[in-house]
């Protein structure tokens, strides 16, 4: 491996969404250094951290349409039937829901979990309360997406949080969407629910980390029942 192509591996990309908002925090850097080390130290951590924030790394996703890969990274934090958003039409049916909680070290490029069409995108107002809560579906602001996969219809819906104030959706409706293509981001610290006919098996457990465009959370056609964790 070459210079160059280590140095390419060890610097992450940041997406364009952020470069503003590191922007904004150098410059805050800068003035506050004029009148104190101590507060430049604290602005420079900051600026790292929210560069950090943006990241955009590259994922290797499986191909296979059995196969439902995680839309973000973070910790599964709920993995069982729900009712889905009304404004989905997707029915008044429990599906199977698996979401994944992001915090502000999270990465925060959202992507599709499965291929198909996106046939629906819609937007709700709503409450910033702490996504990790399981009302968060339904009361907090979000942004949802319905997809006609190989499998169904599922619905991939992003959810603010107690620190997120904007959602960002990089897709419109009509379009057709791979297996781990970037669908959006969450600004700063939120969650990501993934609404599944109730023939898929999940294959993550509450509290397991998911790697967003690359962890298989369930699948279609498995004859095997949702595999015993233990932590270790």
């Amino acid at each position: 491996m070459s210079l160059v192509d280590t140095v390419r591996n060890t610097f992450v990309p940041i997406h364009r969404e952020g470069w503003p908002f590191i922007a904004a925090f150098a410059g805050v850097t800068l003035i506050l250094g004029l009148f104190s080390t101590f507060l430049f130290w604290i602005g420079l951590i900051l600026t790292g951290w929210c560069t950090y924030f943006f990241r955009d790394p590259e994922r290797v996703t499986p191909v296979d349409d059995r196969l439902v890969i995680s839309p973000a990274d973070g910790v599964v934090s709920s993995v069982g039937p729900a009712i889905p958003p009304r404004e989905l039409g997707l029915g008044l049916d429990e599906m199977t829901r698996i979401s994944v909680f992001m915090n502000v070290f999270s990465c925060h490029v959202n992507r599709s979990p499965v291929r198909g069409k996106i046939t629906r995108i819609e937007h709700r107002p709503g409450k910033f309360l702490n996504a990790d809560l399981d009302k968060a579906s339904s009361e907090n602001e979000r942004n949802g997406l319905v997809v006609d996969s190989p499998n169904g219809t599922i619905g991939v819906v992003q959810v603010a949080g107690l620190v997120a104030r904007r959602i960002v959706c990089f897709v419109e409706a009509n379009s057709n969407i791979g297996t781990g293509e970037r669908i959006g981001l969450i600004r700063f610290g939120s969650r990501v629910d993934v609404y599944l006919p109730r023939q898929a098996t999940p294959r993550v457990a509450i509290g397991q980390t998911a790697v967003g465009g690359e962890t298989v959370i369930a699948e279609f056609g498995g004859n095997a029942a949702t595999p015993l964790v233990r932590i270790s």
